[in-house]
């Protein structure tokens, strides 16, 4: 359906030139998103997908342990869809051997990691989830390395561009600085259900898109205007865990994901958006269902073929455990993790890894670096960097 541009052009003198800034219309859109019969049954098999994921913890004999690193995987994902070159290797090989040089990319991925891990607890604390809160989020997201001289935890007083060298050849100019507390004042009652309660999903893929277009931060905007899906999901209680994260889909189909951000602001299809966007929340689902199938099937195989051992010890049990969290390393860090003496640590990464269980990567005499290769590629799955 279309139905006109939704808001309007405001001329600004920005960095020399003059250009077109776009100010959208406040949220709920007018008239009423359409909801055809065949959109209603695509928004209500998301629903059932989106009620599977979050049953899914069954699978898992601690969900927590896949809610860790799913976490970074989802950070590693959302900062490449800004550029970063990091993998899901580095950081989680970066956080058992902790080098004294930081990689950029790698601390744009933990400072994605420690934004999510904030929110998360602050709305567990009862926090609503507000403006004043996503400043709070992007303070930590941008609280070191790039990004950092970018006021971070502040809505930006001078005007950004998308795309482009300069505003006069952008993709998209969001609105001026003197109107961001008005356009985020505007979404902020959205998401109290001012004037009108939306159903959350509804609100979670609408919002996304008008954050995106105020682009209301200097930096950061991408990666925080994701993570508010999984905010308002865990905040309405369709989801009990922080489980869907949309990245990988948005990194698929990034091309058509942009044409559809910019196509709703122009026209005001916004029933074409929600189309793609349920989408993503079904494809993405039904994948982190097959994860997390996969990786119980791969813990209880090396499971059994440990207890097949003559008299295996707890320990041996304990480390591997330990590798379903982080499936890299080191004697160091798992002594750390477990309480165990260095001596048993030693014995049983290097049992584990003569059964072919981990395969020791660094290749050297002191400091060896172990990883669990099966259960990493399970989680690698979908991720390549070369693409991103």
């Amino acid at each position: 359906m279309n139905r006109e541009l939704q808001g309007e052009y405001r001329i600004v003198s920005t960095v020399g030139e003059t250009v077109k800034a776009f100010v959208p219309s406040p949220l709920p859109p007018v008239p009423p998103i359409l909801e055809s019969p065949e959109l209603k049954a695509k928004i209500l098999n998301a629903m059932l997908w989106l009620g599977r994921l979050d049953s899914s913890s069954t699978y898992l004999r601690d969900m927590n342990l896949f809610i860790f690193v799913h976490i970074r995987k989802e950070a590693v994902l959302s900062s490449m869809i800004e550029g970063t070159q990091s993998s899901l290797s580095d950081l989680l090989r970066y956080e058992v051997e902790q080098p004294a040089i930081e990689d950029p990319d790698v601390k744009e991925v933990i400072n994605y990691v420690e934004a999510l891990e904030y929110g998360m607890e602050r709305l567990k604390g009862g926090f609503p989830l507000s403006n004043r809160l996503l400043r709070e989020i992007h303070g930590v997201l941008l609280s070191s390395g790039r990004g950092s001289e970018k006021a971070p935890g502040a809505f930006r007083t001078s005007q950004n561009w998308i795309g482009g060298t300069r505003p006069g050849n952008a993709f998209f100019v969001p609105p001026p600085p003197e109107e961001i507390e008005n356009c985020m004042g505007a979404l902020e009652n959205f998401l109290h259900d001012i004037p009108e309660e939306t159903t959350p999903l509804l609100k979670a893929a609408l919002a996304h898109v008008q954050f995106e277009t105020i682009h209301p931060f200097l930096d950061g905007n991408g990666r925080l205007g994701r993570l508010l899906i999984t905010f308002l999901l865990y905040e309405s209680g369709i989801l009990q865990q922080p489980l869907l994260y949309l990245s990988l889909y948005f990194k698929t189909y990034r091309s058509r994901y942009y044409e559809l951000l910019n196509s709703v602001r122009v026209t005001g299809n916004w029933e074409e958006w929600l189309d793609f966007f349920m989408d993503a929340v079904i494809m993405t689902s039904k994948n982190s269902i097959e994860a997390i199938q996969q990786l119980r099937r791969q813990s209880e195989e090396d499971t059994k073929r440990i207890s097949e051992l003559a008299n295996p010890s707890n320990s041996i049990y304990r480390v591997l455990s330990e590798l379903t969290v982080n499936p890299y390393a080191t004697t160091k860090n798992m002594k750390k993790r477990t309480g165990l003496s260095q001596a048993t640590v030693d014995a049983c990464l290097k049992k584990l890894a003569d059964m072919g269980i981990l395969e020791e990567i660094s290749h050297r005499q002191r400091g060896k670096v172990y990883r669990y290769k099966a259960y990493m590629d399970i989680l690698e799955q979908g991720i390549d960097p070369d693409k991103a």
